[in-house]
């Protein structure tokens, strides 16, 4: 009896052939309404604050700057528009899409479903790149060290994991851990011994994840990091499907394990350290989403992935747009919004214990 309630799971998944061939129909239909929502949520979230917006300005005054002739907008709208609120929402768009991708790619490559963008100690060698800029107050520099800071994590993770023999997923893991603790007592210590005055709130505020200080150059890093290493990510989906039964099934397939695993595993590294220059360590997003999206386009990596990246984008927007405006004049960190929506989300999801991979 025992033998037989161990074995049925494993080899009838939850996620059958029958429930996996509707959402493949209806993936172009989940694509089209993702963006959908994602274009209508730009365009009303950038109404909501203090200023009394419509959506026909916003909308105006988007189309005016693309170059086209439109109803011309008052300047201090279009300014608010333009200068503060687009690249913000923007920015938190790329941001969400890009830790959806990430947290995704990482769940496949380890095969671990508490796997996260996070998980090479990425987000804790990019706050010790911050942090250390932040306390010399050369804030000027903080994408540039916060993503150095995480390539350098990346370098210390893999290069520790591989000393032990094979890349294998939980060697990888192990290591990250390691050089997570590692970089977080460093920030820790840099924080203690250094930081004085207003700059402990300016280091808080970044290590909770905040989007206050996007531009678009903001818009254009972690833009730009979505549309080139998202798409190279997207377009490896078939390969990632090889790694759900194991490294020897992935061989057995024609894939190079070694190799795909250490290719997709910088390319993640590349896309979050672009995504954690910009925006601090935003959690929850990378590490919940995929599992949402999974339970509407099956476990296939190319419906999955472009499906978390829009539902990323959606939801980091809307969670932005709470933490500034839910406390007005004062803002939450997004990192704390995330938290508290995330927390019961993925709560449901462990409940329902979609997959074998939860239990």
């Amino acid at each position: 009896m025992t033998t037989t309630t161990a074995t049925v799971p494993r080899t009838t998944p939850p996620l059958a052939p029958s429930t996996a061939a509707p959402a493949r129909t209806h993936l172009a239909l989940l694509v089209a309404v993702g963006l959908a929502a994602l274009v209508g949520t730009v365009l009303v979230t950038v109404t909501i604050g203090p200023a009394d917006l419509g959506v026909g300005e916003v909308a105006r005054s988007i189309v005016a700057h693309v170059g086209l002739d439109v109803a011309p907008v008052a300047p201090l709208h279009d300014a608010i528009v333009w200068e503060l609120r687009l690249p913000r929402v923007l920015t938190a768009a790329a941001v969400g899409a890009g830790l959806a991708l990430a947290g995704a790619v990482m769940q496949s490559l380890t095969r671990n479903p508490l796997a996260d963008p996070y998980l090479l100690g990425l987000s804790s060698g990019a706050s010790l790149g911050a942090v250390a800029v932040l306390v010399v107050g050369v804030a000027v520099l903080l994408p540039v060290a916060a993503f150095v800071g995480a390539m350098a994590a990346l370098v210390a993770t893999l290069a520790l994991a591989r000393s032990g023999g094979m890349l294998t997923p939980g060697r990888t893991v192990l290591a990250g851990l390691a050089v997570s603790q590692l970089c977080a007592a460093g920030t820790s210590f840099v924080i203690f011994w250094t930081a004085t005055g207003d700059s402990y709130r300016e280091i808080l505020s970044w290590l909770l994840g905040s989007l206050a200080g996007a531009t678009w150059s903001s818009v254009a890093i972690a833009g730009g990091a979505v549309l080139v290493v998202g798409t190279l990510v997207v377009l490896a989906g078939v390969r990632l499907d090889a790694f759900a039964f194991g490294d020897t099934a992935a061989a057995a397939l024609g894939v190079g394990v070694d190799r795909t695993r250490w290719t997709l595993m910088t390319l993640v590294a590349l896309l979050t350290g672009a995504m954690v220059a910009v925006s601090g360590a935003i959690g929850f997003v990378g590490l919940v989403l995929p599992h949402a999206v999974g339970s509407l386009t099956g476990p296939a990596h190319r419906r999955l992935l472009p499906v978390a990246a829009l539902a990323g984008a959606v939801f980091l927007v809307w969670a932005d747009t709470l933490a500034r405006t839910l406390f007005d004049p004062r803002e939450l960190p997004v990192g704390i919004v995330t938290a508290l929506i995330g927390v019961p989300v993925f709560a449901v999801l462990l409940r329902r214990g979609r997959g074998s991979a939860w239990t």
